[in-house]
């Protein structure tokens, strides 16, 4: 049995290790923004994804053809790479539909934002489902903010490593009260965070902070490898304090989903109160699903999986501690690198 669930944990650690190597910051959305200065003018601002050297494939394109000249500017950070195009004598925005080319092979998500010249803001995300929209601008359009609460759930439920997190202390600490009052110091930790990072309060290197949570992550990997016996220690004693300490940590990791595209300048509360309460409703979307696989299990024959603390205990702690210890040197090596 133990031969049998050793073998399963590594195959399964193999595979989410490639795979999340081949994937690395696709989850991070990409921005493209439109700003009109007349009829005929705009600027328009392209904003992707990168880590290092490795960027994924993603072109934007407009159906008039302004983006397939050479970008007017071009510069790169260790965590996007941007892109502008200055068009003097364009084809109208209104009624040009708009394509990003490469996005149905990702799972990234694109925040279209567009700023026509009398002021108005038209905001919309582009999926890999709906890579493409066409833009109509003439009809009159209230506060385009609510994209941001699909892409806060979206945004937690592909952040593997914040769900890691939670699976980590859910395992550790038990269906239970002390559960309830640890998801909810990590739930207003981070929210503490993600408002002043993205409202530009407070601000760290982004690599730093993604490798911080991954050692988050390890911490409560160790702390649940250490097995029931160990009652003692600091996660078990204080789960709040824990996921208050490192919520703050992930908080700043949520904001840097926003920090890059930035929000709405005349809706900036309200889009952030939206993306907030998305992450939060990914969350506890996320949390549910564990507990009913958790009750399904107690239910079905895997249950002679949990007669064996140390195994039921120790497969989890390593397969989460291997992947975070993965994503750990992998972040440590990207802050590590000087911006090119």
């Amino acid at each position: 049995m133990r031969r049998w669930a050793r073998a399963v944990v590594v195959a399964a650690l193999a595979w989410v290790g490639a795979w999340t190597a081949a994937q690395a910051h696709e989850v991070r959305p990409a921005l493209l923004q439109i700003v009109e200065h007349g009829p005929h003018a705009y600027e328009v601002t392209w904003k992707q994804p990168a880590m290092g050297e490795m960027v994924i494939h993603l072109t934007p394109h407009l159906s008039g053809g302004a983006l397939e000249a050479r970008p007017t500017g071009e510069a790169a950070t260790a965590g996007f790479i941007e892109k502008t195009w200055r068009v003097e004598r364009g084809a109208p925005l209104d009624g040009q539909t708009v394509s990003i080319e490469g996005l149905p092979e990702t799972v990234t998500d694109v925040l279209l934002r567009v700023t026509t010249a009398d002021g108005r803001q038209v905001d919309d995300v582009l999926r890999p489902a709906e890579p493409s929209e066409k833009l109509a601008l003439a009809k009159p359009s209230g506060l385009a903010v609510p994209a941001y609460l699909r892409l806060g759930i979206e945004h937690i439920l592909t952040g593997f490593d914040h769900l890691l997190f939670v699976l980590g202390l859910l395992l550790l600490i038990g269906p239970n009260w002390r559960l309830v009052k640890a998801i909810s110091a990590f739930t207003v930790a981070h929210s503490i965070t993600l408002a002043l990072a993205a409202l530009g309060y407070i601000a760290f290197p982004a690599a730093v902070i993604e490798a911080l949570v991954a050692l988050s992550i390890v911490f409560v990997a160790t702390e649940l490898a250490a097995g029931p016996s160990r009652a003692d220690t600091l996660t078990r004693r204080h789960p709040w304090l824990i996921a208050f300490s490192f919520g703050l940590l992930h908080g700043m990791a949520f904001a840097g989903a926003l920090a890059e595209i930035g929000l709405p300048p005349k809706a900036a509360p309200q889009a952030l109160f939206l993306f907030n309460l998305g992450v939060e409703i990914g969350q506890l979307t996320f949390i549910g699903v564990v507990l009913g696989v958790w009750a399904l299990v107690r239910r079905t024959p895997l249950r002679g999986v949990l007669r064996y603390p140390r195994l039921a205990g120790a497969a989890p702690a390593y397969a989460i501690g291997g992947l975070a210890s993965f994503w750990l040197i992998e972040r440590i090596f990207t802050a590590a690198t000087p911006a090119t």
